[in-house]
């Protein structure tokens, strides 16, 4: 019997309100994305009223202005997510079933894909305010990690990305899990790694602590350090992580039970990881010109 650590006795709806058929539910995993969305606005106003810490010491844009640029990260969020999601992860499905593509309650959203709108949700916003892009897109870089940190524990709550097959003794049973899925030699409870966990104390509390190190060191100074830095850091937590995370089941086959989509000899990439090389190389690449710039 191998050591493990029974999952929390803890419901994915905060609460929910029935009135005759309707029926309302709040779940940790919306409010993960509200509070992280929240905090991240007032974080990014905090950064506007300290001109000291900009370059030339003017801010970007005024603290007011935050608000409206919240707006249009929403969106960049949902839609990227979705659509990333979709495009990355269930093509097939999705295309054979396109109503479904809108039922976001029933779970399944990108990082990579919330990422790039995002990106395209900053360059629109600022093209139309006339605002330095790279300084905006390092202010959200600086308070994003509060929201993965949220999203990845509100992962952990759901009981969902959990990890691979562990025998170490933090491993977690998961509801739902048989020890059939863990493979021979398993004897009760499955227990997995807690990955998502392993994501909120990487992407969430150590990139973020960097970066905001980085802040009042005159991190800011440098345009587009941030952003190179977020995305070197965030590409390597993830593709480190892939190691310990349970592969997409639609990537998983007989042949292939760690659900590698690329093969190279005797060495396999999970789709987390090969999204995560070009953030790691784009990344190094933006911080080092960033640096090396007066």
């Amino acid at each position: 019997m191998h050591a493990l650590i029974p999952f929390p006795d803890i419901a994915p709806e905060i609460f929910t309100i029935e009135i005759g058929t309707f029926a309302f539910s709040l779940r940790w995993y919306a409010l993960a994305y509200i509070a992280g969305l929240l905090i991240g606005w007032r974080m990014m106003m905090a950064l506007m009223r300290r001109p000291a810490l900009w370059p030339a010491g003017k801010a970007p844009m005024a603290p007011v202005a935050v608000e409206g640029l919240l707006t249009w990260i929403i969106l960049g969020v949902i839609l990227g997510g979705r659509l990333g999601f979709v495009l990355f992860y269930q093509p097939g499905f999705y295309l054979s079933h396109p109503a479904e593509i809108v039922k976001l309650w029933q779970g399944g959203m990108s990082f990579h894909g919330g990422l790039i709108g995002v990106l395209v949700a900053i360059l629109g916003f600022c093209r139309h305010h006339r605002i330095p892009a790279i300084q905006i897109g390092d202010a959200v870089a600086v308070a994003t990690p509060v929201g993965l940190f949220l999203g990845r524990i509100a992962n952990f709550i759901n009981a969902e990305l959990w990890g691979r097959p562990t025998t170490l003794p933090w491993g977690v049973t998961f509801p739902g899990q048989a020890a059939q899925d863990c493979g021979p030699g398993w004897v009760g409870a499955c227990a997995r790694h807690p990955s998502q966990l392993y994501e909120a104390g990487m992407e969430g509390l150590i990139l973020g602590l960097v970066l905001w190190v980085l802040v009042w060191r005159g991190g800011l100074r440098r345009p587009g350090l941030m952003i190179g830095v977020f995305a070197a850091g965030y590409g390597t937590a993830r593709f480190v992580v892939e190691f310990f995370r349970q592969a997409d089941q639609q990537f998983i086959t007989p042949d292939n039970p760690l659900g590698h989509v690329v093969q190279l000899g005797g060495f396999g990439l999970s789709m987390g990881q090969l999204l995560s090389l070009p953030m790691i190389v784009l990344g190094v690449s933006i911080a080092a010109m960033a640096w090396r710039r007066a």
